[in-house]
């Protein structure tokens, strides 16, 4: 009996994840005018999550609007960071300069591209970044997962150092203005709210 209903089951599982989501459509305007906030901390007692040990590096909050998702579904992060979000805030939350700018993600990389640059390209990328979520809960997890492209969300929580018991360890940003490798932020959640506009 399961050799007829496996194939079936797997092909629905293979179509699932190939659908992409629907985004959320806002028209032009700024739709997310604050810059996240930051308040670096000292001192902080680590703690164990998942089999990694989280330390927090400072307290964190940001209105945004998710740019695009990325799931990851079968890497070693899956652990700890089931989903990447690419935000925008200020005129990267904008959709009249949105759709102007190709934006796209892969592996742990978010990556945008334009041939008509709408806006400064330092604006781009101080507007703009790549978080990597640490759920801090179950049903915060469920609403990150939930999130999709064109949602405006709130989230607060802090962003971290982690480290695997082999000695692997993965470090947050902690600017908004650095760029390329290492510049991606990897953010404890603690709440996570999605906005209807």
């Amino acid at each position: 009996m399961w050799k007829n209903i496996l194939p079936g089951v797997l092909i629905l599982i293979f179509i699932y994840l190939l659908i992409p989501e629907k985004k959320i459509s806002h028209g032009p305007g700024i739709i997310a005018a604050q810059v996240p906030q930051q308040v670096n901390l000292q001192n902080q007692k680590s703690f164990l999550h998942n089999n990694f040990w989280v330390t927090p590096l400072a307290k964190f909050s940001v209105e945004a609007r998710v740019l695009s998702k990325n799931w990851h579904r079968f890497n070693r992060y899956r652990k700890i960071v089931p989903v990447d979000l690419a935000f925008g805030w200020g005129k990267m939350s904008d959709e009249s300069i949105l759709d102007f700018i190709d934006i796209s993600q892969s592996s742990r990389w978010y990556r945008w591209k334009t041939n008509n640059f709408p806006i400064p390209r330092k604006e781009i990328e101080t507007n703009s970044a790549n978080m990597h979520l640490i759920p801090s809960n179950k049903s915060v997890e469920t609403l990150i997962k939930r999130s999709r492209e064109g949602d405006i969300i709130e989230l607060v929580g802090k962003l971290v150092k982690v480290k695997a018991k082999d000695g692997w360890h993965w470090t947050s940003s902690l600017t908004r203005d650095d760029t390329g490798n290492q510049a991606c932020e990897l953010i404890w959640v603690e709440i996570f709210k999605i906005h209807k506009i």
